[in-house]
């Protein structure tokens, strides 16, 4: 029997036994996911820009005209640069895409991606559109962040870790709850 076979039998072998054992969760118990409060961003934005329907849904830009960051570990300005380009998808469902730079209070600047859902339903999204205050608790408003923070800053941390972020829309306003995964 060549070498060949006998090591993609035993990779075969493991593979299958690997498989076996995956669907069996009665002694599996994951390791727990843990978040940490980075800091809170109150993105300020303008008047929304219709862009018109397309194959993926209703295209909108809406600019990102400032705001205030506080937390534990950062602190500064949104800077009046960037936006929020969105998809309502055919089911309602708001997909979005917000890239703006945060002036920190030290003067160093971190870029933002934050990428992610909001979904309503179609009286709350109403509500929400007309610039009513809706509790947060309402809809579902979650976001995914990867920041840039210049190499050997003191900021360089955010370069490291993922980013979740729970999210409310005011009227001018996206405020965004952000917590470093552990």
């Amino acid at each position: 029997m060549s070498m060949i076979k006998i090591v993609s039998g035993l990779w075969v072998a493991a593979c299958c036994a690997g498989i076996a054992t995956a669907g069996d969760t009665t002694d599996f118990s994951p390791p727990p996911l843990h978040t940490e409060f980075a800091f809170s961003a109150n993105v300020f934005v303008g008047k929304a820009i219709e862009v018109g329907r397309g194959p993926d849904g209703l295209r909108r830009y809406i600019p990102i005209t400032g705001g205030t960051v506080r937390g534990p570990t950062l602190s500064g300005k949104v800077l009046s640069a960037g936006g929020d380009s969105q998809i309502v998808r055919s089911d309602g469902v708001i997909s979005l895409e917000a890239r703006y730079v945060i002036q920190t209070n030290d003067d160093v600047l971190v870029s933002v991606v934050n990428r992610g859902l909001r979904v309503a339903s179609p009286e709350v999204m109403a509500r929400l559109l007309r610039g009513e205050h809706v509790s947060p608790s309402e809809y579902y408003f979650r976001t995914v962040a990867q920041f840039e923070a210049p190499v050997g800053s003191r900021y360089e941390y955010l370069n490291k870790f993922i980013f979740v972020a729970t999210a409310e829309r005011d009227a001018n306003a996206a405020i965004v709850h952000f917590y470093r995964v552990l």
